[in-house]
């Protein structure tokens, strides 16, 4: 008989929702548009504190001068809507992952956290360092997609829009680091203290060679 899966002991990680993000920032999240986005943040973080769920606050710091995350700049600070909202731990970072020179795990350790709900900015930076480290931690993750987002870019590798790198993210974390499920099944899963299970690499590159 197989044993019923154990109650997750998550904690949530709200991760540089800041007004650099938004209208008048400089790195403006295209999709998921932060309209659809943002209240999802803020409902998974309401969700969490029902639900005794700590909540941790990520900002990301640049140094002085930089065009983007300058922290004398108003486009530094949180979102008005994240900033109003309680936290039980604040986190400030130089570097993508959360995990990085801020103790974060440790903090998590000495409260038995062994699941991490990811939500924020931006899918394929922050969002995806913090979520391959927790992974690599033996941390279980959880990623909210439709409570993340991304923007373009065009380089010398060539092109991707925003809902290109937000969806290949997406298929990519859920095939092996983290499940990728939108708030909603996140929402009804706390609320009954049930684990959410990602994919794997094989059952994924299977499922697409069947389907070509």
């Amino acid at each position: 008989m197989t044993a019923a899966p154990s109650t997750p002991r998550r904690a949530l990680i709200v991760i540089d929702v800041q007004n650099e993000y938004f209208e008048g920032g400089n790195l403006p999240i295209e999709f998921p548009p932060v309209a659809d986005t943002l209240p999802r943040i803020t409902q998974a973080m309401d969700t969490a504190r029902a639900a005794g769920v700590p909540v941790i606050v990520v900002q990301h710091t640049a140094p002085p001068g930089a065009p983007v995350f300058d922290k004398a700049t108003e486009r530094w600070q949180l979102h008005p809507e994240v900033a109003r909202r309680p936290a039980d731990h604040r986190i400030e970072k130089s570097l993508a992952s959360a995990f990085t020179h801020t103790g974060l795990a440790q903090w998590l350790a000495e409260r038995g956290i062994d699941t991490l709900t990811v939500v924020g900015y931006m899918t394929h930076n922050c969002d995806a360092s913090t979520i391959y480290e927790a992974s690599h931690r033996g941390l279980a993750v959880e990623f909210l997609a439709d409570a993340t987002g991304a923007l373009p870019y065009t380089n010398a590798a060539g092109s991707a829009s925003a809902e290109e790198i937000h969806r290949v993210f997406s298929v990519v974390f859920h095939s092996n680091f983290a499940a990728a499920v939108s708030t909603a099944d996140w929402v009804a899963a706390v609320q009954a203290g049930q684990p959410l299970a990602k994919d794997n690499v094989y059952a994924s590159n299977l499922r697409a060679r069947q389907a070509a």
